[in-house]
């Protein structure tokens, strides 16, 4: 099966170009900025994503279990782990990946495509 026969949209294809050594950087945020105190539009939207997919407490479970495994995790080991649908998961995981705290890889599976996600950065930092 060829990736273009699958639903994967085109910014998750992107996503899996990423290269692993990237997932050691610190994603640094300025909640206040030169622009007269206030957070620039792009900085403010990218917050509002994190903070969105921060506030599930099964995203951060998913979130700590990719960023303790060595090579990343896919969608039926967590849905395994947390006794939880893999649609379910799925869904997690999109929305982590939306938030640009996770990118995915893609590897043939027993049933098709497996969609791998690691952690995109080691730490955030918001600024005050």
């Amino acid at each position: 099966m060829e990736l273009s026969e699958t639903n994967i949209s085109s910014s998750e294809l992107t996503d899996s170009a990423l290269k692993k050594s990237e997932a050691d950087v610190v994603l640094e945020l300025e909640l206040n900025s030169e622009n007269n105190g206030f957070p620039t539009e792009n900085s403010q939207n990218q917050i509002q994503k994190i903070a969105k997919a921060l506030t599930s407490p099964t995203r951060r479970i998913i979130l700590n279990l990719i960023r303790n495994s060595d090579d990343g995790m896919d969608v039926s080991n967590i849905a395994s782990i947390l006794k939880m649908t893999e649609a379910n998961i799925s869904a997690q995981i999109k929305n982590l990946q939306e938030a640009g705290l996770i990118y995915c890889n893609y590897c043939s599976g027993n049933h098709g495509v497996r969609k791998i996600s690691k952690v995109k950065y080691e730490k955030v930092i918001i600024n005050f």
